[in-house]
């Protein structure tokens, strides 16, 4: 992990010039170091883009932030031109079908009561990956329940050796219709262009799945894996292709199967209720919080235009942000803990930066991890070229407007300007080179209560280097 926390913690070694087009030739220069003040406040995120490879299914109560409740719909992969083994099968027909939600973690109670149920969908997905995706609009209530099953999170129908055990996976499995395959197994050999490929199976026979929780609060499952398989009798063959007979002359028959998978390469999309209680934190003026999925971001207003009017023939060398937070008692041990980490982005980039799939580039977004273990706190190491950019960004625009700048209409047509917003995000790293590849919205449930707020200032630390006159 050493380049992950290098491309957090390290300082930005390139400094930002704020008023100098050349630096003086003398050595007689002084470093000096001042303090500013920064307002933060909480705000309501809203729906957030979603694309993830995880289902999230259940609801949980916390005491201070309300209910959320989660399901989520997703499609099914078909690898390219499927086939069933006519000819081998023994009939036309399906043993079994099942449908198979694996997941690897849970937050909540492992043995809390649940039931969820799922439907098929009747309306091909689009490509809205946000939170607010209305499920309504994609499958029939009515006709479109395809099974609905009683679970908890941790099976004790299953004996602890097997639980225990390396190669075991927590799953929630449906037995379907046998109808459900033998139809599939109709269509496939009817009509092979309807498997030829995703998109064709996903047209012309399965638009997908919503899984929809229905009672159990206390418990989020984070599913990881969707397999529809449809599973068939078959005859063992030999090298000329006929059927082998066991010694009592009866066919000797095994079972196959052919599944159907939720991968990356189709849509999935999370959907999540949140309570009003949500707006009642945000109103609070002493602390900001951040609380996933999709509930409370920290604004922060950075004094962009303090440091260009008092450091305005000097040059930054780091601007430091160090945001504490305050202890969080654990009320039982299903209680929130804050975010691993935490995005600053500017606030009108925010959207852009997840739907673009973007990675962190010290410039306009920058990531800290929470420090639990020593100051409790999460720390942006060096913001000058973030400084440094919003104080170009005004300069061009009155460069560009010359006479007719007008620095009050200016502010109110670029109302985020000196704005940027801190995110609690999930990372993920390759495996091989540590680099930091994807960096999503946290979709789980976490909450954090930050030092700051509207009457309560924070400080950004400057140092920078003042050159003689």
């Amino acid at each position: 992990m050493a380049l992950l926390a290098s491309a957090i913690y390290s300082c930005d070694d390139t400094t930002g010039s704020l008023g100098l087009d050349m630096l003086p030739g003398s050595d007689n220069v002084n470093v000096s170091s001042t303090s500013f003040d920064v307002t933060t406040k909480s705000i309501l995120s809203g729906p957030v883009f979603a694309k993830t490879d995880i289902g999230y299914v259940g609801k949980y109560t916390d005491p201070d932030f309300g209910y959320f409740e989660s399901g989520f719909l997703t499609q099914l992969n078909c690898t390219d031109s499927l086939q069933f083994p006519f000819g081998v099968m023994a009939g036309d027909t399906a043993h079994l079908a099942e449908l198979v939600l694996f997941y690897d973690s849970y937050f909540g109670d492992s043995l809390n009561a649940c039931k969820m149920s799922v439907y098929e969908l009747n309306k091909v997905l689009d490509k809205n990956h946000y939170t607010n995706i209305n499920p309504d609009n994609y499958y029939n209530k009515s006709t479109g329940l395809i099974g609905s099953k009683s679970y908890s999170a941790v099976d004790l129908s299953i004996s602890d050796s097997i639980r225990n055990s390396s190669n075991y996976s927590k799953y929630v499995r449906f037995v379907l219709p046998k109808s459900f395959g033998d139809d599939m197994i109709k269509l496939n050999k009817e009509h092979p262009e309807y498997f030829y490929n995703a998109d064709a199976f996903i047209k012309n026979v399965f638009k997908g799945l919503y899984v929809k929780s229905d009672y159990g609060d206390g418990t989020i499952l984070y599913i990881n894996h969707v397999n529809l398989n449809i599973i068939y009798n078959s005859h063992y063959t030999d090298s000329l292709g006929n059927f082998l007979k066991k010694k009592d002359g009866t066919d000797s028959l095994y079972y196959g199967k052919r599944t159907f998978a939720a991968t990356k390469e189709i849509i999935q999309a999370n959907q999540f209720k949140t309570s009003q209680k949500l707006a009642e934190k945000v109103n609070e003026k002493d602390w900001t919080y951040l609380k996933s999925p999709a509930g409370i971001f920290t604004e922060v207003t950075l004094p962009v235009q303090q440091i260009a009017d008092q450091l305005s023939k000097d040059t930054l060398n780091t601007v430091k942000l160090s945001i504490n937070n305050y202890h969080q008692e654990k009320v039982n041990q299903y209680s929130l803990l804050a975010p691993k980490y935490m995005l600053l982005v500017r606030e009108k980039d925010a959207t852009s930066f997840f739907e673009k799939n973007e990675i962190i580039d010290n410039i306009t977004s920058y990531l800290a991890v929470h420090n639990n273990s020593k100051n409790n706190n999460y720390t942006f190491g060096n913001l000058s070229r973030l400084i440094s950019t919003c104080i170009a960004e005004k300069k061009a625009a009155k460069e560009k407007a010359g006479k007719n700048w007008d620095e009050q209409q200016w502010l109110s047509q670029n109302p985020l300007w000196n704005k940027v917003v801190l995110i609690p995000v999930n990372v993920t790293v390759d495996n091989n080179s540590n680099n930091i590849n994807r960096i999503q919205h946290d979709l789980s449930p976490a909450s954090v209560k930050l030092e700051g707020g509207e009457n309560n200032k924070l400080k950004l630390e400057v140092t920078y280097t003042k050159f003689p006159n």
